[in-house]
C-alpha cells in the first residue's frame, strides 16, 4: 500500500516529491493571498503524471467542448467520434449509470461513486434542485446539473494511470519503463528534419535511445512545450536569444489556458458532526475501514463529494461556464494544514482569514471558471533541462472572467442559504483578507478584492502544443497530433486541446492516449522497419 492510494490524502500527496512544484509568473493583482503572491501550479512526477496526486474527479466535458474542436479543423475530434475512446478506457461501476450507452464496461480504467457520504451532499444536490438543476449523471452528454463525485477509484482505492493502463502489462518483452531518468532533448535530424532519437540523463549520466518508426512526447502540458523549444521547436526568435538551433518556427508555448479557483467561500454550521474535519477522519479505526473494506471516510478525495455544473449569464449556448465543487468541509477543516498548504496560501492570509473558524464544523462550495477568455503563455527560462519554464496565467486580464466568477459566487452563496441547509443554521464567514479590510465586507468590490486574493489554480493546463488544421498559425500539432515540420515527432496529452474543456482533465488525457493508440497502430500496422 501506498500513502497516494489513500483518496482523503490527496492534499498532502500534493506536498511530497510526487509533484513537480511549478509555480505561476508573478502578476500584479492576482493570488495576492499565495506565497510570494505566485498562484501554484504543481504537476504529476511520477509514472502515472497527475493521476498519482490529483483529487481523482472523472469527467469528460460535454460535447460541445468537443464539436467545436472539430468545427475548428481538426478532424476525427467530434464528440461522436471521441465517445468510443472514453468508453474502452472505462469499467464503469456507477450502480445507477453503469449500463447507459454512454458509458464504457469493459475497459481498464474502474469508474465509481465515493462510498461514503456527508449530509452536506444531500443538501448541496437538494438546493440545486431548489433552483432549476437536476440530480444527474454529469457525464450524460446531454444532461446538465449536479451529481455525487464520480472518482478514478477501485474499492475506495485511487487507481492511477499506471496502475490501470501499466501495471498489468509492464512484464511484457516489448515494454520498458524507465524511472528516475530526464529527458533532456529530441535528437532532429536537421536536413531532413526527422526525430530520430532522444536524450536523457539518469545518475549524471547522458544517454541516448533511437527510435525506427517515432517518437511520442507525453510529458504534459508544461513538459512537452518545454521539450520541444529545447529540441529547436519553437518561437525562433525566442530560441535564438537562447542560442538553440531552430528546426521549426512554431509558436509554441503561445497559448496556455487553464481552469482557475475560488475556495473562499466559507458556511460555518450549527453543528458538530456534519463535515469531515480532520480530527473525525484521521483515526485509527477509519485507516482500518478502509484497509479491510475500502470504504469510510477515508476515501472521500480532498473532501469532494459532489459536482455540479451552472450557466452564468456570460455563458455560450449550452455549455456551462461554471464548475461547482461541493465539499463536505472546506479550506479550514484540517486547522490550515494540507488542504491549504497544497493550495499555497500564505500563512498571514490564512490565520488572517480563517483561523477563528478552527474546530467549527464548515460547508463550501468552490467555483471554477471552466471557460476563461484570459489567455496565458508559456516560454522557457534558459536553455536548462532541469530549469522551470516560465507559466503565465494572465489571469482576470479579460474582465469577463472576473465577473462570471463573482456571479459564481453569488450563485452558491444563495445555494448556501437555501431551506436545505437551515438544518445546519449554515450563516456566511466572510473572511477578513489582509489587503481587503478597507472593502464593506459582502460588497462587490469585496468580492472583487477576495478573488484577487485567494485565487488558485488547478493546473489544468491546455494548449501550449496546440491542435489545428494546417492554415492555423498558432498550431502546433495537426489531428493526428503529428508536429508541423517534423517528420517522426507526435505529442500525445493535454497540451494539444486548443482550449479548456468542461469538466476536469483524467477522463481526456486518457481518451486522447487511447486515440492516438489507434492513430499510430494504423500507420505502422502493417510497416515492416
Amino acid at each position: 500500500m501506498l500513502l497516494s492510494d489513500i483518496p482523503a490524502l490527496a492534499p498532502y500527496i500534493k506536498l511530497t516529491h510526487y509533484v513537480w512544484p511549478y509555480t505561476m509568473e508573478h502578476q500584479p493583482g492576482v493570488c495576492l493571498g499565495s506565497e510570494e503572491q505566485r498562484c501554484y501550479s504543481p504537476q504529476g512526477k511520477a509514472v502515472g503524471g497527475s493521476s498519482v496526486v490529483n483529487d481523482m474527479i472523472y469527467s469528460r466535458g460535454r460535447p460541445q467542448d468537443w464539436d467545436r474542436i472539430a468545427a475548428d479543423g481538426n478532424y476525427g475530434w467530434s464528440y461522436d467520434e471521441i465517445l468510443p475512446y472514453y468508453k474502452k478506457s472505462e469499467r464503469c461501476e456507477l450502480r445507477k449509470y453503469k449500463n447507459a450507452t454512454y458509458s464504457g464496461r469493459d475497459g481498464e480504467l474502474t469508474v465509481e461513486n465515493v462510498p461514503f457520504r456527508t449530509g452536506l451532499v444531500e443538501a448541496f444536490l437538494a438546493a440545486g434542485r431548489l433552483h432549476g438543476n437536476p440530480t444527474i449523471d454529469y457525464n450524460a452528454p446531454d444532461q446538465l446539473g449536479f451529481g455525487y463525485v464520480q472518482t478514478t477509484q477501485n474499492r475506495g482505492h485511487r487507481l492511477s494511470a499506471a496502475k490501470a493502463f501499466l501495471h498489468p502489462h509492464k512484464r511484457r518483452k516489448n515494454l520498458h519503463i524507465l524511472t528516475d531518468a530526464k529527458v533532456t532533448k529530441v535528437v532532429i535530424e536537421p536536413q531532413t528534419k526527422r526525430a530520430y532519437a532522444v536524450e536523457y540523463l539518469k545518475n549524471h549520466i547522458k544517454h541516448t535511445a533511437r527510435c525506427r518508426r517515432e517518437i511520442i512526447l507525453a510529458a504534459g502540458a508544461v513538459g512537452s512545450p518545454q521539450l520541444l523549444m529545447l529540441s529547436g521547436i519553437g518561437p525562433k526568435e525566442k530560441l535564438e536569444v537562447l542560442g538553440i538551433p531552430v528546426i521549426s518556427d512554431l509558436r509554441v508555448g503561445k497559448s496556455l489556458y487553464d481552469h482557475i479557483a475560488f475556495p473562499g467561500i466559507v458556511f460555518k454550521l450549527n453543528s458538530n458532526n456534519a463535515s469531515l474535519q480532520e480530527l473525525k477522519v484521521a483515526t485509527l479505526s477509519n485507516l482500518m475501514q478502509w484497509l479491510q473494506f475500502g470504504d469510510g471516510l477515508m476515501t472521500t478525495p480532498g473532501l469532494v463529494e459532489a459536482v455540479g455544473y451552472i450557466k452564468t449569464s456570460h455563458s455560450d449556448g449550452k455549455v456551462p461556464d461554471v464548475e461547482l465543487l461541493n465539499l463536505g468541509g472546506s479550506i479550514v477543516s484540517d486547522n490550515g494544514g494540507a488542504f491549504r498548504k497544497s493550495l499555497k496560501i500564505s500563512d498571514k492570509t490564512y490565520v488572517t482569514a480563517f483561523s477563528g473558524l478552527h474546530g467549527c464544523d464548515t460547508w463550501s462550495a468552490i467555483p471554477i471558471l471552466l471557460h476563461p477568455k484570459s489567455k496565458g503563455c508559456l516560454e522557457l527560462r534558459d536553455n536548462d533541462p532541469f530549469s522551470h519554464p516560465k507559466l503565465y496565467g494572465n489571469y482576470f486580464t479579460d474582465p469577463q472572467d472576473m465577473e462570471t466568477m463573482k456571479e459564481a459566487i453569488k450563485y452558491v452563496i444563495k445555494l448556501g442559504e437555501s431551506e436545505p441547509f437551515k438544518k445546519y443554521g449554515a450563516q456566511l464567514y466572510l473572511p477578513s483578507y489582509p489587503n481587503c479590510q478597507s472593502h464593506g465586507p459582502g460588497s462587490d468590490s469585496y468580492w472583487d478584492c477576495a478573488i484577487r486574493t485567494m485565487v488558485v489554480s488547478l493546473h489544468h493546463h491546455v494548449g501550449t502544443c496546440k491542435m489545428g488544421p494546417p492554415n492555423d498559425p498558432e498550431a502546433i500539432v495537426d489531428p493526428e497530433l503529428r508536429v508541423y515540420g517534423v517528420d517522426g515527432l507526435r505529442v500525445v496529452d493535454l497540451s494539444v486541446l486548443p482550449h479548456t474543456i468542461s469538466g476536469h482533465m483524467t477522463a481526456p488525457a486518457l481518451m486522447i492516449g487511447e486515440k492516438a493508440a489507434d492513430m499510430i497502430k494504423k500507420i505502422w500496422s502493417n510497416v515492416v522497419v
